[in-house]
């Protein structure tokens, strides 16, 4: 996900997708452990993603 599609989600949408995002990567970490993924690298995309999503509601906290 972009960080222009961040930036355009609402607070409340931005958490609901951070939770579904952070849940997504625990599980991919779980199955990632159990069988090894096919591109171990969206481990590092998702991680990054949820960072984003973090840093954006980070600055909006600031901002008010």
């Amino acid at each position: 996900m972009k960080i222009e599609e961040i930036k355009q989600l609402a607070d409340k949408d931005l958490r609901e997708k951070l939770e579904q995002t952070e849940a997504a990567l625990n599980n991919m970490k779980l199955n990632h452990q159990v069988t090894p993924l096919e591109n171990p690298m969206q481990i590092k995309a998702v991680r990054r993603d949820v960072a984003r999503m973090k840093t954006v509601l980070r600055q909006r906290e600031l901002v008010k």
